[in-house]
């Protein structure tokens, strides 16, 4: 199928019928994913977000219900948004990013009803990237500038019209408001031309990483790689898979709500006991458990890595510390455990 680019802001207007439609649009210098009220609003040529677009599904702050005490005894209202939701013009790395997301917030052992509704609510509509940036290394994390892991639909930009491509039954029934038409030979060419001409030029190298993190917990390059680290935990509010949180009361005499906050594992509060003690009392601790979590702890659970190489955090650290550095530096240090 192909969609012209002109066609777009009605396309994305006629989407606003059924469903609340998220696009990337500009606010101030950066490029946000936010609900739209028009579909002139959206951009098309850009990199890739500031922010991920994975507050849609899993909000920065959340009230979970509503909760009132009178005589008649306690009264609980739940927040549950089941509202309709496309996301327009997702990267194929955040898109993938919510599938591992999917494994943390629907398991066996649990299964969060505000996300997984806003997730079965929810079509991804993604565009590829045509020319990735320096800091990308989605290639080396299983992922790839069109990789259709978790999308709906994908389109593939060949100039002034994208190739789509029809992945669900979702992103089927979204396309139905599109004036789209039948791609062409020379169409469907160009796609695969601009496939194989998108270049992830950064590489990690991951062979053997998990073994060496299963083995070097006590290792001495924690203490050199973590050095520059300031715990100000831009790396894991800029992150699409980081999903720790805090839960809160706000309550005045008998009536208040319960509150979902994102929390980072990189500040000191985030593992102090009651008690007092903190068992990750230094930078270097919580640095350590950043890194262990991403390429360890996630595996061991969920047999993927929790890295799609989007670069945020690499972007976003204002002291310059580069995971792919870090990573570098760990696969050529010895393993020295200690029991």
């Amino acid at each position: 199928m192909i969609i012209t680019k002109q066609d777009i802001p009605n396309f994305l207007d006629s989407l606003k019928n059924n469903y609340q439609v998220f696009a990337p649009v500009k606010q101030d210098n950066y490029t946000m994913f936010k609900a739209i009220t028009s579909g002139s609003d959206a951009i098309l040529d850009y990199s890739n977000s500031k922010i991920p677009p994975k507050g849609i599904l899993f909000p920065q702050t959340e009230e979970l219900f509503s909760y009132k005490v009178d005589k008649q005894g306690a009264h609980l209202e739940e927040k549950i948004d089941s509202e309709q939701k496309v996301i327009f013009g997702i990267r194929p790395c955040d898109a993938k990013s919510i599938a591992l997301l999917d494994n943390v917030f629907n398991n066996d052992k649990y299964e969060d009803p505000y996300y997984l509704t806003r997730r079965e609510n929810t079509v991804l509509v993604g565009i590829g990237c045509n020319q990735p940036q320096s800091t990308c290394f989605c290639t080396s994390v299983e992922g790839g500038p069109f990789d259709t892991t978790n999308l709906d639909l994908l389109l593939v930009d060949i100039g002034d019209k994208y190739v789509v491509e029809v992945l669900t039954d979702k992103g089927k029934k979204v396309l139905t408001s599109a004036a789209c038409s039948d791609a062409s030979e020379a169409d469907k060419q160009a796609a695969a031309k601009t496939k194989e001409s998108a270049t992830v030029v950064s590489k990690v190298n991951l062979d053997g990483l998990k073994q060496k993190l299963d083995s070097n917990f006590y290792d001495e390059i924690w203490d050199s790689i973590s050095e520059k680290c300031i715990g100000c935990a831009a790396c894991t509010y800029s992150c699409p898979t980081c999903h720790c949180f805090d839960i809160v009361d706000e309550a005045k005499d008998c009536d208040g709500c319960r509150v979902r906050n994102w929390d980072s594992c990189m500040f000191p509060e985030f593992t102090i006991h009651g008690s007092g003690h903190n068992p990750r009392p230094s930078g270097k601790e919580r640095f350590r458990n950043r890194v262990m979590h991403k390429f360890k702890y996630f595996i061991d659970v969920n047999n993927a890595t929790a890295c799609v190489g989007c670069g945020r955090c690499i972007q976003n650290c204002p002291v310059n510390l580069d995971i792919r550095e870090v990573l570098a530096d760990i696969q050529g240090s010895e393993a020295r455990s200690v029991s």
